[in-house]
């Protein structure tokens, strides 16, 4: 998230991003991870699990202040995922072939339809299985065994 909303709640994150009041928004390289998520993400891939990430930056500029973020923080390895030339979601998917997909409600930017997983295709939807999170809470929630994680995304 970006670094002015620490301290302050979901809601007026959510709402900081949809009335667009805080420089630090667009200031991608100053973005700071949201809870434990450095720690989760860790643990998971010690379990086994192949991290990847999907940006939303569709230049590369932009791609490489994530991937700064991600280092400055120690979130695990993984290749980072962006819509080149504009391209759709579906295509940086179907180039990831995830198994589990978790990702946020896209409240402050439109929602679904801003979203990865109720984009794709059928065919696409049924290998995966898709974890939604509120957007900037986080993913703390989640259980820490990744074993558990589609018997949890079930339960929803």
């Amino acid at each position: 998230m970006h670094r002015n909303a620490l301290g302050l709640s979901r809601m007026q994150i959510v709402r900081q991003v949809i009335e667009n009041t805080d420089e630090s928004i667009s200031d991608f390289a100053s973005y700071i991870p949201i809870g434990r998520a450095v720690k989760k993400l860790t643990s998971w891939q010690n379990q086994g699990a192949e991290i990847s990430y999907l940006s939303s930056h569709l230049t590369i500029e932009n791609m490489k202040k994530d991937e700064m973020v991600l280092k400055k923080y120690n979130f695990p390895n993984g290749t980072i995922f962006y819509r080149q030339n504009e391209e759709d979601w579906n295509l940086q998917i179907e180039k990831a072939k995830p198994d589990l997909i978790i990702e946020d409600d896209c409240e402050s930017i439109g929602g679904k339809y801003q979203m990865t997983f109720p984009n794709l295709k059928p065919e696409f939807q049924s290998n995966i299985t898709s974890i939604v999170t509120k957007e900037f809470a986080g993913i703390d929630h989640l259980p820490d065994d990744i074993d558990k994680l589609k018997d949890f995304a079930a339960e929803l």
